[in-house]
């Protein structure tokens, strides 16, 4: 069964209300493994593909997750469009829990992860200035307005390594920098999904302060997961709301993101890595 529109999961978000018709579908990549069996089924009648980032029961960390599987499986699955939840913590006081933020920029404190499908004899050179599509941006953001979530377009998600969180003196920083929200995932997700020619956005899902704020040391745990919670409610009407808004043919140029980007004569790409990256590049090397 094939999707359209992806959905990754993040914190808190294991599985996706409402989908009907549904099956498990798991995948391999020339990557490996996938975080977990995508969920595939129809939603708001569009046919949807679900991924638990972390994988159901949250057993994989931020540094281990295999993003490159990931985002092959969707487009294995002919997705086109990914909406990917992820909690955050918020650098700046107007960025409050329990709301949404929808960033349009990243900024990388990762160590060594990879985050591209190339090399191996095959380079490409993405775009990556505007990091997220803004039209699947626009849809969310009047998606999360539709079902009365505050939410706020526009701003930078700190993509930081984990899986501890910040000292104050790192979040002060980062804060000084003007970043507005801090998690440990979407950046790689970002690139990935540029350079497979797959729409992207993040929806960031504000638990709490980070570090920085006086008040941090009284938030419990039990806040934070009942804000996770309350969170994942809010995150499934958006994605409800903002999967039915999707128009079924709208052709966007994230789309042809590789139209430009391979630099390699494709003579001299390697057999091996041409198979490998078939489903990538194929129409550029007809």
């Amino acid at each position: 069964m094939n999707a359209d529109i992806g959905i990754i999961g993040g914190s808190g978000l294991y599985s996706m209300p409402g989908f009907e018709a549904h099956e498990e579908v798991v995948l391999e990549t020339p990557w490996g493994s996938p975080s977990d069996a995508y969920i595939v089924g129809t939603l708001s009648g569009k046919n949807v593909a679900f991924l638990a980032r972390h994988g159901r029961g949250h057993k994989i960390s931020p540094s281990e997750l295999n993003f490159r599987a990931n985002l092959y499986g969707f487009k294995k699955l002919g997705v086109k469009r990914i909406v990917s939840l992820s909690a955050v913590g918020s650098l700046k006081e107007e960025h409050k829990p329990l709301e949404f933020v929808l960033p349009d920029q990243f900024f990388d404190r990762t160590r060594g992860r990879v985050s591209t499908f190339f090399g191996e004899g095959c380079v490409a050179h993405i775009s990556f200035a505007d990091p997220v599509c803004g039209e699947l941006s626009g849809i969310v953001h009047e998606a999360c307005q539709n079902v009365g979530v505050t939410s706020k377009r526009g701003g930078t998600y700190l993509c930081m390594e984990g899986p501890a969180f910040s000292t104050k003196a790192e979040s002060n920083v980062y804060r000084s920098w003007g970043m507005d929200i801090i998690g440990m995932t979407n950046l790689q997700e970002a690139k990935l999904a540029r350079e497979a020619e797959m729409c992207y956005v993040t929806v960031a899902m504000v638990t709490d302060y980070d570090c920085w704020h006086p008040d941090h040391d009284a938030v419990t745990v039990n806040e934070i997961i009942a804000h996770l919670i309350k969170n994942a409610e809010n995150a499934a009407k958006v994605v409800a709301a903002a999967v039915g808004m999707i128009p079924e043919q709208a052709p966007c140029k994230c789309q042809s993101a590789l139209s430009h980007a391979l630099i390699t004569d494709k003579k001299a790409i390697p057999d091996a890595t041409r198979k490998k990256l078939e489903l990538l590049i194929g129409k550029y090397l007809a």
